[in-house]
């Protein structure tokens, strides 16, 4: 269970969680469009028949040197006590090779290329993350995730925006998606003047003696990355292979109207985590919407996993759609609380987000195993035990006393 920090009792300006919520946006802006849309296609014209193993090697690649780089940049703001500076840094480099993609010739180029702009991108995110560490108190972390989970509804929306046929240019996406992350992601840094809060960058005595004395499986921090790692294997496979899915229940369902349905849910995402997040502040309850979010999601993957008809396969992806995108919002400002050390949150930012990139190394494997001799009823049925695995997880999170990093109180 998770009791307030008591010193953590001042309270950051809305502004700068404002501008701050609109510069994590940028960051998803900055990588959605370009890899879900914009890639696979400069891959289709480069190497044909070839694009998808293309697209598979520049993936792996890109994936390790995200996972790295972000680890890296994450430890190197945490040596220097800047963030600023290598969010600056990192948004002027992966700036600049996103706009030379469209001059990449050869696949060996193009993949030279996502790597290095990976490394610049999570030169970025790493710090950019851990700035709100540095800045957001636990009191106010419930709705930090509540506005966060506004940032892969703008990228997505991002996306449909530099497609549109008639409004941007086919060879000016990269330009305008890059125009769209400078402007989303710079104010912070210009205008950003976020209260001092020196709790959230000291440990304390009690700390420091819980992080050395707990043993490691009973530590808040290790049982939140299981429980994300989990959850995100879930949600990634989900948004790999949804399409095939609907149409295994209904042949003519089309990518259009996929498409709608996660814009939608997307949307109510944001709403809906907004809410739940300011309760959770109001409540002192941060680890309760976690808990239903991982329970809920293990519903919905069991209402696809035996829907014959097209009316309950979309309820049942809608309720685990807005339950995983509720749990993933709220987890990432939540994460904040149980971090073991403040002199190394950046560091250990990077390490959670592992969790973001080690679910497309396990997918694959997962659907190739259970798929094609089993169907997609016994891929859910999996998920959804890795879910209900992830909410016992946090629901017996053990009590934690003292001052710090979290007393856990669901």
């Amino acid at each position: 269970m998770v009791a307030l920090n008591p010193n953590n009792s001042g309270r950051q300006s809305a502004s700068f969680m404002y501008l701050y919520t609109l510069a994590a946006a940028g960051g998803a802006v900055a990588y959605m469009p370009f890899l879900t849309i914009l890639l696979p296609l400069r891959a289709t014209d480069i190497a044909g028949n070839g694009a998808v193993g293309m697209l598979a090697m520049a993936a792996f690649l890109g994936a390790i040197a995200a996972s790295l780089s972000n680890i890296g940049f994450g430890w190197v703001s945490d040596k220097t006590g800047k963030r600023r500076p290598w969010i600056w840094a990192g948004l002027g480099l992966s700036t600049a090779l996103l706009l030379t993609t469209p001059y990449a010739t050869s696949a060996a180029a193009l993949i030279a290329i996502i790597i290095l702009w990976q490394i610049g991108l999570n030169m970025m995110l790493a710090p950019l993350s851990a700035w709100a560490g540095d800045s957001i108190p636990d009191s106010q972390k419930g709705f930090l995730g509540g506005l966060l989970a506004l940032a892969p509804a703008l990228g997505a929306l991002s996306g449909a925006f530099v497609t549109m046929t008639g409004v941007v240019p086919s060879g000016y996406r990269e330009v305008v998606i890059a125009l769209l992350v400078v402007a989303m992601v710079s104010p912070a840094l210009v205008f950003g003047k976020p209260r001092s809060m020196p709790d959230l960058t000291s440990q304390t005595a009690d700390e420091k003696a819980d992080a050395v004395h707990s043993p490691i499986a009973h530590q808040p921090a290790v049982r939140m990355w299981a429980a994300r790692l989990l959850v995100q294997i879930a949600e990634a496979s989900l948004f790999a292979f949804l399409l095939l899915w609907f149409r295994s229940v209904d042949p003519d369902f089309g990518e259009n109207d996929v498409a709608n349905i996660f814009a939608l849910v997307l949307g109510l995402a944001f709403f809906i985590a907004l809410a739940v997040g300011r309760w959770s502040d109001l409540s002192n309850r941060p680890i309760l919407p976690l808990i239903c979010g991982a329970a809920a999601a293990s519903a919905g993957l069991i209402i696809m996993s035996v829907s014959s008809s097209l009316p309950i396969a979309i309820a049942g992806y809608v309720v685990f759609g807005l339950a995983s995108s509720l749990f993933l919002a709220l987890h990432s400002s939540q994460t904040l609380r149980v971090l073991p050390r403040p002199q190394t949150r950046g560091r250990d930012l990077g390490i959670f987000n592992l969790t973001n990139t080690v679910p497309s190394l396990i997918m694959p494997w997962l659907t190739l195993a259970l798929v094609p001799t089993h169907g997609f009823g016994s891929l859910f049925l999996l998920l959804a035990g890795l879910a209900v695995i992830a909410c016992l997880l946090l629901a017996t999170m053990p009590r934690q006393h003292g001052s710090g990093q979290a007393g856990l109180r669901a």
